[in-house]
């Protein structure tokens, strides 16, 4: 391919994403729907890709990048809706479209429409994720629709290999398909928590923040190509990969976390823009493989119809046909009380079924010739599985954020149970930086002498317990949200008295100008002594943070956020000047 016409594809694809962007439009949705009218417009090329460099290469790191930044804790509570709809409703919209597919085009048989069912039965959560959280859907929600994106896709493309199979063999076991999604599930999962845990412990042994970081870029792509090499999900391994790291990312130095973070958001714009600009230029060399086909345009327009309605149709029977079991708690659950959607949630689930890289990127990878024979109706099949992907992103994009208005679908809970945790773990940050303070004092008076020492101690107490005196007064102010969270000595010492009770008072102590010349030894010890203590006071905050994060305290968005705080201020320590007078 010419790279010219390569180039400005890629450069006008940013540059609508830019615009929308800008004008706040759904990204996915304006990019397809562009993608569509220029594929018309007469001399564009046919931008034609490899769909292994879409699997392989595409989708490794968008899982990747989801899986990190999802929250282990969230997961792992819903893990039962994730379930029903990550296995269940893929297995039950895959042979639901082979159902009717053979049912209305008896000419196709059951295992190449269970080709295409596979293809078209993972819902893509970009889209959905993108308009959930500008719109505040509740986090249950959010953890439901993105725990569903990172396994369906697993779901689908095994069952895929499976019906590919059938399709060369001529006939299709079920005990076949379970024994290679068995394989599938077990190998991928092991190949990833194996990579994620050896990636972790050499990122930590390392302490190098640009190696670390491309070590990162490393991982989606060893994890997925490793597990598909050994007949594993290389989806799975990915998600399990992502998932390690994401919940030790913690423990990974400060750079390597603030380096990582844009680098990824840049990462993610890029490939979804590009991907979903490949999905709407496909649509006219489509239509021409059709023609070109002895099937014709109305039989494939027919069967396009026909599995789109069904698509569109079977999440929300499903959907609320099997409500009932996430009402069903085992013994030793660690699910929370009252975690089920409520009527209102699981209409704004089931209608977010928008498809999207999986089956692009799947649609593409049938084979025309399969086991030394053409695969039944392979333009119609594809057809049949872009329409799917674009009517899905067109009709229930759009009209997504429009049923979430109508229902008045909010997270309102989830912020305030967001700043109730936030004021409290503050509060027990504010008690550790002082225990801090506190537990300095003997070593700074063999440096600046008892009183001093003292004086200065009392200042930095002050200054620090502030944080948590503001928190309480909150706390004191509204009672609703001491019941958000668990009590804890720390909250209930600091709420029983007044202002800032029980801490010694003074102002800040700092050298007095006048007196005694001091040596330049002395005002280097002095720095590494102010330094010291404010590496002590971060390291305090963060092992607070990690403490109630597994304790199950925090959840995973207040975590993050109190953490780029605490990040801020090491990286803040590391280019002061200080630091470079005590050295």
């Amino acid at each position: 391919m010419n790279e010219t016409p390569l180039l400005a594809f890629i450069v006008a694809t940013l540059a609508v994403a830019a615009v929308a962007r800008r004008k706040g439009w759904p990204v996915p949705l304006v990019i397809v729907a562009v993608g569509l009218a220029v594929s018309f417009i007469p001399g564009v090329p046919h931008f034609e890709v490899e769909p292994e460099l879409l699997l392989g290469v595409a989708l490794p790191p968008l899982l990747y990048s989801a899986s990190t930044s999802s929250s282990y804790q969230d997961l792992r509570s819903s893990l039962h809706s994730i379930t029903r709809l990550g296995v269940g409703l893929v297995l039950v919209s895959a042979f639901a479209v082979a159902g009717a597919v053979v049912l209305f085009f008896p000419d196709i048989p059951f295992a190449a429409a269970l080709v295409l069912g596979a293809v078209v039965a993972p819902p893509d959560a970009v889209s959905a994720a993108a308009v959930g959280k500008r719109l505040g859907l509740p986090r249950r929600v959010m953890t439901v629709l993105t725990g569903e994106s990172l396994i369906n896709d697993a779901t689908s493309l095994t069952l895929y290999k499976v019906a590919l199979a059938g399709v060369a063999g001529g006939a299709w076991t079920l005990s076949a398909g379970l024994k290679v999604f068995a394989v599938a599930v077990i190998v991928g999962v092991g190949v990833g928590l194996v990579i994620g845990f050896v990636a972790h412990r050499v990122r930590l042994a390392l302490a190098d923040p640009p190696i670390a970081t491309l070590l990162g870029l490393v991982v989606p792509f060893a994890s997925y190509w490793l597990a598909e090499e050994l007949s594993g999900s290389g989806v799975l391994a990915v998600v399990a990969a992502g998932l390690y790291l994401g919940h030790h990312s913690i423990e990974a130095g400060y750079a390597t976390r603030l380096e990582e973070e844009p680098l990824w958001g840049t990462i993610d714009l890029a490939l979804e823009t590009l991907t979903f600009a490949l999905i709407g230029v496909q649509l006219k060399w489509l239509i021409g493989d059709v023609l070109e086909s002895d099937q014709g345009l109305a039989h494939a327009l027919l069967v396009s119809a026909a599995v789109f309605a069904v698509v569109v149709l079977i999440r929300p029977v499903y959907v609320f046909a099997t409500s009932w079991m996430d009402r069903i708690r085992l013994p030793g659950s660690p699910r929370p009380e009252n975690d089920t959607l409520t009527g209102s949630e699981a209409t704004v689930v089931s209608w977010a079924g928008m498809r999207g890289v999986v089956t692009l990127a799947a649609a593409a990878a049938i084979p025309k010739v399969l086991g030394g024979e053409s695969f039944p109706e392979h333009a119609s099949i594809q057809l049949a599985a872009y329409a799917v992907a674009i009517g899905t992103l067109l009709v229930q994009g759009t009209t997504l954020p429009w049923l979430i208005r109508r229902l008045r679908v909010g997270g309102e809970e989830d912020l305030r149970v967001d700043s109730a945790q936030e004021m409290r773990v503050r509060m027990l940050m504010a008690k550790a930086q002082a225990d801090v303070v506190t537990n300095a004092v003997d070593q700074w008076s063999r440096t600046i002498g008892e009183d001093k020492a003292k004086s200065i101690a009392a200042g930095l107490k002050d200054r620090i317990m502030s944080t948590g005196a503001a928190a309480a007064q909150v706390f004191r102010e509204d009672e609703s949200l001491r019941e958000l969270v668990p009590p804890t000595p720390t909250a209930e010492v600091i709420l029983g008295g007044q202002g800032r009770p029980g801490l010694p008072g003074g102002t800040l102590g700092v050298p007095v100008r006048g007196g005694a010349a001091i040596t330049k030894d002395a005002k280097k010890a002095r720095a590494r002594m102010v330094t010291q203590v404010r590496r002590d006071l971060i390291n305090a905050q963060r092992e607070v943070l990690t403490t109630e994060r597994d304790a199950g305290h925090l959840n995973e968005d207040v975590t993050r956020r109190l953490l780029r705080e605490i990040d801020l201020a090491e990286e803040s320590l590391a280019t002061s000047w200080m630091v470079r007078t005590s050295s």
